[in-house]
């Protein structure tokens, strides 16, 4: 049985997608961009305000699903451009503490919205 997972506190979907979809205590993350929940506005100042705020919608559906980054066991990073790679991996570290997802960090010609980076993260609630 599946169930979608949805909160204010994160972008809306601006597609036919789900934020996150449940199915038994595995959590789906949809890939998250640096949109501001509050204001739909991107966040796109330097690649570290804008990681952290996707880490913060991250975070926002997490809580939803009453779950935390502690419980993230596969992350996908995609970034326009691999030389913000060592910003983004200081900024995406600091939101864990130990036993650290499996991950995978690629580099892609675009991305929605046209940001530079997007996260996706599957957990278990």
């Amino acid at each position: 049985m599946k169930k979608i997972i949805e909160t204010k506190f994160a972008p809306a979907p601006i597609g036919p997608y789900s934020q996150a979809v449940l199915v038994g205590n595995m959590l789906y993350c949809s890939g998250q961009i640096a949109i501001v929940p509050e204001t739909g506005e991107l966040l796109l100042n330097t690649i570290e305000e804008e990681t952290h705020q996707v880490m913060k919608n991250i975070g926002a559906i997490l809580k939803e699903a009453n779950t935390d980054f502690s419980k993230i066991i596969k992350t996908s990073i995609f970034l326009k451009d691999m030389n913000d790679f060592a910003k983004v991996n200081a900024v995406y570290g600091s939101y864990f503490t130990s036993d650290f997802p499996a991950r995978e960090t690629v580099q892609v010609a675009a991305l929605p919205k046209f940001v530079n980076v997007e996260i996706t993260v599957i957990a278990i609630v």
